[in-house]
């Protein structure tokens, strides 16, 4: 009997490491470029993906600003991160991604106190039921729209010092995902209900926005010394779901603690389309493990990025910020 169980522990622990390593570990991001003298935003910059990977533009060199909704959450991030990487030139902006007025006054503030922008990383998302404080459902208001307007307002200056690169954590989610442009014209979002099954496609919805923004904005930017990339992390165990109901989440955690990168690993991909040489000719495209993929059908659809981009605009009533 003893040796039954051995043989069942030993085939167990093997399954597991040939997952882990061979599926779910992800590549790594294999440039060793510096970033002294550069400055970068990360949003959601102070849990999960985001901080992990604003500790590595900070053991970099780089100037690192946590644009972040929680003030105490933020101010303990930047201590960490100023600790582990020894860079002081940390800090945190107030950025609130569901308010589309709290979007303009970050954007007046970076751009009247900080001369350089040169890497933007959009990263922050939600996944779970709620509205934005403009009414917009809640993963569109936050995951895509918000990111939307904060980039737009921050082009000029990422054009002024480039070369320069904006960076879009989308997920492999977004093959899932639909835009039904008419109920976003009534209800304000890409799903017509609050339960978690719409939560979760409100989430696949809000990453296929990810993907066509990036798209559409490589095209605007063509000829530019901007580029840009969406991406997919890979399976990470974060606070993302923090939003969904506590059966489902202790559902998910087992099998999390198992088998997901951690927030280090999840920051890879993010890491490589930020700071990896030679990428410029692939600006628009889809990345996932370190190296370029084919997003989906829809993610490819230039005329769905234009149609996007355009309703986004007029939602987000585009204006450019006022600096003194």
């Amino acid at each position: 009997m003893m040796a039954v169980f051995l043989y069942v522990a030993a085939a167990a622990v093997f399954i597991y490491v040939t997952v882990y390593y061979g599926v779910c570990r992800g590549a790594r991001c294999s440039s060793s470029v510096r970033l002294e003298g550069k400055t970068a935003i990360v949003t959601g910059g102070n849990t999960g993906i985001g901080k992990a990977t604003a500790l590595q533009l900070a053991k970099r060199g780089a100037r690192v600003i946590l644009a972040c909704r929680n003030k105490e959450k933020a101010e303990m991030a930047v201590y960490d991160i100023r600790r582990e990487s020894s860079n002081n030139q940390v800090l945190f902006m107030h950025l609130d991604l569901s308010s589309l007025k709290s979007v303009q006054c970050f954007a007046e503030t970076f751009l009247e106190t900080e001369p350089r922008l040169d890497i933007l990383i959009n990263n922050a998302g939600v996944m779970g039921p709620g509205r934005s404080e403009d009414s917009f459902g809640l993963a569109f208001g936050v995951n895509h729209l918000g990111h939307f307007l904060l980039t737009n307002l921050l082009l000029e200056r990422l054009q002024r010092c480039g070369p320069s690169r904006v960076v879009t954590v989308a997920a492999l989610l977004h093959r899932f995902g639909t835009i039904d442009f008419p109920l976003l014209s009534s209800v304000k979002d890409l799903v017509s209900g609050d339960s978690t099954w719409h939560s979760i496609q409100a989430y696949c919805n809000s990453k296929l926005c990810n993907v066509l923004f990036t798209r559409e904005l490589a095209n605007r930017l063509e000829g530019t010394s901007v580029t840009c990339y969406s991406l997919h992390p890979g399976v990470v165990y974060t606070e993302l779901c923090r939003s969904l109901p506590f059966w489902l989440q202790l559902l998910v955690m087992p099998i999390a603690k198992l088998f997901f990168m951690d927030p280090e690993g999840g920051s890879q991909t993010t890491l490589h389309c930020a700071v990896q040489e030679g990428l410029e000719p692939l600006s628009g495209r889809y990345f996932s493990n370190c190296a370029v993929q084919e997003a989906c059908v829809r993610g490819r659809d230039d005329a769905l990025a234009k149609k996007l981009w355009e309703v986004s605009e007029r939602l987000a009533a585009l204006t450019q910020p006022t600096v003194s």
